[in-house]
């Protein structure tokens, strides 16, 4: 039984599954902040990102518990957002293919508090390991074809036809997804908002 009415502020239908998967009861309202990146590590742009979502809807649904999330591909340096085109989602995938490269998710938790209008909150990152099979182009650009890239950060989704293409993992799959729930779950339940 939850305390608080529960608000994912996301519009993506994997955190919606992945929410539900572990028996919560919740609404969707996606954040209408514009995402953007600056000279950040990784883990910094994904807490920062996820903040901005949560606060934003916090601040529309004051009563509520609202969880925001963000999820970047960190290769070689490079932060890989969500591909715009074809074309950028083959580069990405080109920079992915037969290496190891990092799955971050930011996660912010707003909630209700006493003579506090900005309520109370935290904000954690997941981060999982992900290794690519070599990818020829004809397969990149085939896969990119699909469009499954095109709402996707790093260009990919592990759960889709991409699959055929995952080496392995280490760390947390569901991060890779886009929400690390049994984290999530654990960090609500301590807090016993859950």
């Amino acid at each position: 039984m939850e305390k608080y009415r529960i608000v994912l502020a996301s519009a993506s239908p994997r955190r919606k599954q992945l929410l539900a998967q572990i028996g919560l009861t919740f609404t969707v309202c996606p954040g209408e902040g514009e995402e953007t990146l600056q000279k950040e590590s990784p883990q910094q742009a994904v807490e920062k990102l996820s903040r901005q979502k949560a606060e934003e809807v916090f601040g529309r649904m004051p009563d509520s518990l609202v969880i925001g999330a963000d999820t970047v591909v960190a290769c070689d340096g490079n932060i890989l957002g969500k591909p715009k085109s074809e074309e950028e989602a083959c580069r990405m995938l080109s920079m992915l293919q037969g290496k190891k490269h990092e799955v971050y998710t930011g996660v912010t938790v707003v909630w209700p508090a006493a003579g506090r209008a900005e309520g109370q909150k935290f904000t954690f990152h997941e981060c999982t390991q992900v290794e690519f099979y070599p990818m020829c182009a004809e397969e990149i650009a085939a896969y990119a074809a699909t469009k499954e890239p095109m709402d996707k950060a790093g260009g990919y989704g592990i759960q889709g036809r991409c699959a055929a293409y995952i080496k392995g993992i280490a760390g947390d799959y569901n991060n890779v997804v886009g929400l690390p729930v049994g984290r999530l779950y654990q960090e609500l339940h301590k807090r016993a908002l859950v």
